[in-house]
């Protein structure tokens, strides 16, 4: 319980003529007297706040940047009326910076026996699960003069899943694959790798391609069709050790490497393979295994949403035996890692040779467009030294791309913007090669 600003400012303004024309006790009991009695009275027709019955409703889910609408339901069981304002309090990344006050605070008056309903409107800023914390409630009597406050625990989550921005790249990669798989036209030849049937010879088609069996089962010349291979396992390895924590722009290098892995996934899926995720850093944070292409997104998403880089380094061969775990087939493994020199060559090089030999290995890295900046920067001595610097950067990752392209591995090393369409380029390439 609590006096309002409006009780201060009566006690005020009645103490003001008494200090001026009667400076005394009794003089200031005989006007806060009946303000005490008022306050009482107040407090006592104010609806109590321990028997609201308070509960939850709306989106438990939301892609990062969008909104969330939550409903909070407010049930007031007494026979006084509920004249209220309510804090719903979320976590400072449930809203946008200056944003909290206006969206978190609500006015209320529900009547005797009845519910009434307010929404608190969440757009997060950071990936992952947003639990709500208390809702504070301080409820007035009629005169405003007093209140009543207490808070309830209404549990609620909302799930900040990755935002996918890199979905506008999907078309024009659809498109390309549709080209592989013979069913748009193209303006160069080429071949798949998997026989999908036999058609009539035309004039330009590779003799070699010829079926001489079918051919002499009919009266013309039989020729193969092929189709880049279907049905192959991808299994997309996500390391969230240390170095995934560094920021590049304005989000670590992890949420980068989610938003390529979601490109490829989807662009897989609709080739026809398979797409597994893991989440590898000392242990397993997350396994998404064996999901029907209709149920592949939704569910690397929710796998991903409360993934956090934990500050520890990788394990590259406890990775490497969860990964021949895993799987057990020849597969695509798609490392998502850093291409910083020391755990490259001091983890994953000395056990890439058992991974290489049963599977056709990628490796993708987040490149700091802050570097080519950098190199490109001259006019002071600061600026030249952030160029050397830069440079010395730049040769390292490449020398240790070459170290992995030496073990057979493919490389991608883009930025952030750029990652996502980089690695689905990698993947159509080793498709059209017939290397999965």
């Amino acid at each position: 319980m609590a006096f309002t600003g409006r009780a201060a400012l009566l006690a005020a303004l009645g103490s003001l003529p008494v200090g001026i024309w009667e400076p005394s006790w009794t003089g200031i009991m005989a006007v806060n007297g009946p303000l005490a009695l008022a306050c009482a009275c107040d407090f006592a027709l104010a609806a109590p706040v321990r028997r609201l019955v308070l509960t939850r409703s709306g989106d438990t889910s939301v892609r990062l940047g969008e909104p969330a609408d939550v409903t909070l339901t407010v049930t007031n069981p007494s026979n006084r009326p509920l004249r209220a304002r309510i804090r719903d309090a979320w976590p400072p990344s449930s809203w946008q910076p200056g944003s909290e006050a206006r969206s978190s605070r609500h006015a209320l008056t529900v009547p005797p026996g009845e519910r009434r309903r307010v929404t608190t409107r969440l757009k997060p800023t950071r990936r992952g699960d947003r639990h709500a914390d208390r809702v504070t409630i301080r409820s007035y009597g009629p005169l405003g003069l007093f209140t009543r406050q207490g808070s309830h625990k209404v549990p609620w989550t909302v799930r900040v899943l990755p935002p996918f921005t890199s979905r506008k790249h999907l078309p024009s990669k659809l498109a390309r694959l549709r080209e592989l798989d013979g069913r748009t036209s193209v303006l160069t030849r080429g071949e798949g790798t998997e026989f999908d049937s036999i058609r009539e010879y035309v004039p330009g088609d590779d003799t070699r391609s010829i079926d001489w069996r079918a051919t002499a089962r009919q009266s013309t010349v039989a020729v193969r069709t092929w189709r880049p291979e279907r049905d192959r396992h991808i299994l997309v390895v996500l390391d969230t050790g240390r170095t995934s924590a560094g920021r590049v722009g304005d989000a670590p290098r992890l949420d980068a490497s989610m938003d390529a892995a979601l490109l490829l996934a989807a662009l897989a899926s609709r080739a026809g393979d398979r797409v597994d995720l893991l989440a590898y850093d000392r242990r397993v944070r997350a396994l998404v295994q064996g999901r029907a292409a209709g149920e592949l997104l939704p569910a690397l998403v929710n796998a991903m949403a409360p993934l956090e880089p934990e500050l520890v380094e990788l394990d590259a061969r406890g990775l490497t035996s969860t990964v021949l775990r895993t799987a057990p087939r020849r597969s695509l493994v798609v490392l998502l890692t850093s291409l910083d020199a020391a755990p490259i060559e001091e983890g994953l090089l000395p056990v890439l040779t058992r991974l290489t030999r049963r599977h056709t290995v990628l490796v993708a890295s987040v490149a700091d467009p802050h570097i080519a900046q950098m190199a490109a920067s001259r006019g002071t001595a600061e600026a030249v030294y952030d160029a050397a610097a830069a440079a010395q950067a730049g040769a390292e990752r490449r020398h240790t791309a070459e170290q992995l392209i030496r073990h057979g591995v493919t490389v991608v090393d883009a930025t952030p913007e750029a990652l996502a369409p980089a690695l689905a380029d990698a993947y159509l390439a080793l498709k059209t090669a017939g290397r999965l």
